[in-house]
């Protein structure tokens, strides 16, 4: 049984950092795709990073130059390193592996094959 564990969300002032964890268990991380998702009250799921296999990553417009994806598969954990956090990007934040072919960074959530249960990030003006 394939299990997502986050970690690491909290209530943080605009400026702040905060670095998100995600354990997987019940599948072969170093061959899955990883990608962090987020969602406000309201509005649909919103990619925010990702990362393959082979180490590629990419990133939503919103957060390039401040947030950045890890992995390691020795421990079967992506992490999300969130830096200069502004208040828009509050929300509930989800880690999700792909398992599928695409050469590229998949960014549509509903392509992706399992999923945490979310971690809340909270940022205060």
């Amino acid at each position: 049984q394939v299990q997502l564990v986050e970690s690491g969300g909290g209530l943080v002032q605009a400026g702040g950092s905060l670095r998100l964890s995600c354990a997987a268990t019940g599948l072969t991380f170093s061959t899955s795709d990883c990608g962090w998702f987020r969602q406000a009250p309201g509005q649909g799921r919103e990619f925010v990073a990702g990362i393959k296999w082979s180490v590629s990553r990419s990133y939503a417009d919103s957060v390039k130059g401040r947030f950045t994806i890890s992995r390691d598969n020795a421990k079967s954990t992506v992490y999300l390193q969130m830096n200069d956090l502004k208040p828009e990007d509050t929300g509930l934040y989800y880690c999700a592996l792909y398992r599928g072919r695409l050469p590229m960074v998949v960014i549509t959530p509903n392509q992706y094959d399992y999923w945490g249960q979310g971690t809340q990030v909270t940022v205060s003006s």
